[in-house]
């Protein structure tokens, strides 16, 4: 299809997105705030409503009392039944060599992330040492790395451009967040102690081309299954050094991790396996995905209409998973505003939408992150607010 095509193909099917009275156009269905700013993962919602009591999980009072998991693990508080299952459904997606990896339980990603840090940095070192990440890197990548203001490890920002001489960490997250892009390491072998960031490497999101297989991998239940608010997230490392410092980070910090937290985790990631073996939308990765590739395409209808935005283009590849050749729908939408604008953040929020700022991921003001795993009226109706915009002006965005 031309883009003369697809914009003609938005403009009709799309237009109905924003409400006509009497021949006149109105204001999009809700005047509220949309905000795309966080990636709260609530397009999933309908598919869990669907599974009604499957992963409903009763947890008397006599229960987890104790610090201790009572598992065979290194990790002496990861639950055996939440170990069991994460190395069963990463079996069945193919997207990571478990098997023989330490498994280290976090409260989410976050935590591990600190975890990590923590355990590749030398407390002997003369100085800080340097954390960095290709820019356009996760925002809060700085944040975390900041946030205790310590002495063992420092923000050096993009990797592409650093030049220090010494031992580095370099945080390498595939897909990326923002942009979905696809991601290795940039600084110079044997310089860089690599922690791969794989919290949206999973069918829905993208192409599993490979089992990934580095040092360090982190995974997250938030953007596996949608369920954040349980803080699950489990780290799978080679060296079983590098494992103990993280677990005594999370050990010294939290004493462990919730032990009802990780049994909900470990019924949903089971649910989840299971439904692997159908092949209509009770599969959850199909399910999703489905839901990621009917979203992303709705999106380029109306960017395609004119020039105004633009968002990434991404190949095809074939999917262990699937044994099908198909697209990457990335967890948000890295857009970049084309006209002259001096902050597409500040604009889009006039506009009554939050995205997150390009500056916040070491980028240019001109790019906005928003998120695409909200409920789906709340996307609806920014596809409203954006046609809106350009339709308002022919698409003349400048101020």
């Amino acid at each position: 299809m031309s883009g003369r095509e697809e914009a003609q193909v938005s403009k009709s099917s799309l237009s109905s997105a924003v409400r006509k009275e009497n021949g006149i156009r109105t204001s999009p269905s809700s005047d509220a705030l949309i905000n795309l700013d966080h990636g709260d993962p609530t397009m999933f919602e309908p598919y869990w409503r669907m599974m009604g009591d499957q992963c409903t999980l009763v947890i008397s009072a006599s229960q987890s009392l104790s610090y201790f998991a009572g598992t065979k693990s290194l990790c002496w508080f990861l639950q055996p039944e939440l170990e069991e299952e994460i190395r069963r459904l990463h079996r069945v997606a193919g997207n990571a060599a478990a098997e023989d990896a330490h498994m280290v339980v976090g409260t989410g990603s976050t935590q591990l992330i600190q975890a990590a840090l923590y355990a590749l940095s030398s407390p002997d070192a003369p100085e800080p040492t340097s954390v960095v990440s290709a820019a356009p890197y996760y925002s809060c990548y700085p944040e975390i790395t900041g946030f205790l203001r310590s002495g063992l490890y420092e923000w050096a920002g993009d990797s592409q451009s650093f030049e220090k001489d010494g031992a580095c960490i370099e945080f390498v997250t595939s897909p990326n967040n923002p942009d979905g892009a696809i991601r290795d390491g940039i600084v110079k072998a044997g310089q860089a102690k690599l922690v791969h960031d794989l919290a949206y490497y999973w069918p829905h999101y993208t192409p599993i081309t490979a089992p990934a297989d580095h040092d360090i991998m982190l995974f997250t239940v938030s953007k596996c299954s949608g369920h954040a608010g349980s803080r699950i997230g489990w780290a799978l490392v080679k060296d079983i050094d590098v494992a103990r410092k993280m677990m005594k980070f999370i050990q010294i910090s939290t004493i462990g991790v919730s032990k009802e937290s990780q049994l909900r985790a470990a019924k949903i990631l089971a649910a989840i396996t299971d439904s692997c073996k159908y092949s209509d939308s009770n599969n959850f990765f199909k399910y999703s995905h489905n839901l990621m590739e009917k979203k992303w395409k709705k999106l380029r209808q109306v960017v395609g209409r004119d020039g105004s935005f633009s968002v990434p283009e991404y190949p095809q590849g074939r999917c262990l998973f699937t044994g099908e050749l198909t697209e990457t729908y990335p967890a948000y939408a890295w857009m970049k505003c084309n006209k002259n604008v001096e902050d597409f953040e500040t604009f889009l929020r006039e506009q009554k939408i939050i995205g997150r700022g390009g500056s916040r991921f070491g980028s240019d003001p001109m790019y906005v992150r928003l998120s695409m795993m909200g409920r789906e009226e709340d996307f609806d109706i920014f596809l409203e607010r954006l046609l809106a915009i350009q339709e308002a002006g022919n698409g003349d965005l400048h101020r």
